[in-house]
């Protein structure tokens, strides 16, 4: 009988021991992964589908990051809420909801039996303040009904991840507004979800998924839904609408994880496969000339280039044709120290610049704010260093067309008065340069002289 408590410390041991080996191994043996992304990230049978692990990192918990103040108050009492700023809407729904494609409409759970349908009308898309860009937007509209009243309809497909719902439209087409208002908005809202969602795409435009489907594969584990077939899927919960912070920005104290612009670029080049960190590891200096074809041309450009080879640079020319494929081009200029363009979108290619480029915008007549808050301080974010280059009223083709003493040399702002259009037609559309070699050479020489004293720490 003495022996018979020996044996009950021994069996009871072993557990315990294991236990240990567990947690010593978890210790010193986890990977650099988080237990999140282990345990959230498993693939299941199907290439395209994810296994979506309820208790880790729950929906609730990504959507409510994306909620703040009166918002989060809103959506802790009834798992919905939507804010609405100068810029976008955004409407969080922690509840099953179905999205009807047929009229673009989101049903979400509604418990008020006196009330049995309240109605929102979202488009999502994040210009709202441009009357022109949301014209071109359809509207969402979201339905709060009371199934015991009316029913909304049955579901054709059910998924077991968030969706997400923006529109492909507004400014597509122009680089600019497609990162300013869909890409980055896309980055600062899915990103933290880590593949787990599933995009609904508005207005859905085949060759602009085509076009940017590295970085939709990248924020998301499952293939885009185009709502144009009269189906209904359901999900778990729904994201209608994209945050946005400013031009070509991210406010990290503003972003479920923090992200930062450099994180942002850091995901690019996951994307799309860059090679170039920084700009000390290209051994000639390559320098990238925008060249446009329609307005803000440079009337000398051949000129400009020769000035360009005669400083050392190997200059490589970007027609529109060429910019056209972003998967090519994206590599092109990630190769490239230097960046040469008038005011205008293809300078949005800053962002693939290798840390401690140089980006060089010429600015043309009545440019000056746009350039400096549409890429100019954007790029400083970028870990790319910005020079400008003011033209002189001599080097615009306004300047030949006005006459020197013309109120459109003289005084811009009394054209700028007249509003958007009008501003437009004379400086954006109708202007070009010839560039003052010996005067815009100063500017080169002082981009590679940055480059010259670039180091990566």
């Amino acid at each position: 009988m003495e022996k018979e408590p020996r044996r009950l410390v021994n069996y009871a041991t072993l557990p315990i021991c294991l236990v240990l080996t567990v947690l010593v191994y978890a210790t010193f043996f986890q990977s650099n992964d988080t237990l999140i992304d282990s345990w959230g990230y498993r693939l299941s049978n199907s290439s395209s589908e994810r296994i979506n692990i309820d208790a880790v990192d729950p929906q609730e918990f990504l959507l409510r990051r994306l909620v703040r103040g009166d918002d989060r108050v809103q959506f802790d009492f009834n798992g919905f809420s939507c804010h609405t700023d100068v810029h976008s809407d955004l409407c969080v729904a922690n509840k099953p909801v179905r999205i009807y494609n047929k009229g673009l409409t989101v049903y979400v759970p509604y418990d008020h039996h006196h009330q049995p349908q309240v109605k929102r009308i979202v488009k999502p898309y994040a210009r709202q303040e441009d009357e022109t860009a949301m014209k071109l937007v359809s509207p969402v509209q979201i339905l709060h009904v009371n199934s015991t009243i009316k029913p909304p309809p049955a579901c054709n497909f059910t998924h077991n991840v968030t969706a997400v719902v923006f529109s492909s439209k507004g400014f597509t087409g122009n680089v600019f507004h497609e990162f300013n208002e869909i890409i980055i908005p896309l980055f600062i809202t899915a990103r933290h979800f880590r593949s787990r969602l599933k995009f609904v795409i508005t207005d859905f435009e085949l060759w602009w998924v085509q076009k940017y489907n590295r970085v939709l594969s990248h924020l998301s584990g499952y293939d885009v839904i185009n709502p144009g077939d009269g189906s209904v899927h359901c999900f778990p919960g729904a994201v209608i609408g994209l945050k946005y912070h400013n031009n070509l920005a991210l406010n990290s104290s503003d972003i479920p994880g923090g992200y930062s612009m450099l994180d942002f670029k850091q995901f690019l080049k996951e994307s799309y496969n860059l090679k170039t960190n920084h700009v000390s590891e290209i051994r000639k200096p390559v320098l990238m000339l925008i060249s446009r074809h329609n307005s803000r041309r440079f009337l000398n450009e051949d000129e400009m280039v020769e000035m360009m080879e005669g400083l050392g640079f190997q200059v490589t020319k970007a027609e529109p044709e060429r910019v056209s494929n972003l998967d090519e081009f994206a590599e092109v200029v990630n190769s490239c120290s230097v960046m040469v363009g008038a005011h205008g979108a293809g300078l949005t290619n800053e962002i693939f610049l290798p840390t401690g480029a140089v980006t060089v915008q010429v600015v043309p007549l009545a440019h000056e704010w746009v350039s400096t808050n549409y890429f100019g301080e954007p790029a400083k974010a970028m870990g790319v260093r910005y020079l400008e280059y003011k033209i002189e009223p001599e080097e615009s083709s306004l300047f030949d067309t006005y006459g020197k003493d013309h109120s459109v040399i003289t005084d811009p702002e009394s054209v700028i008065s007249k509003g958007y259009y009008a501003y437009r037609s004379v400086y954006v559309d109708g202007q070009d340069l010839k560039i003052n070699l010996e005067r815009f050479k100063k500017t080169i020489i002082e981009a590679k002289q940055i480059l010259e004293t670039s180091t990566p720490f």
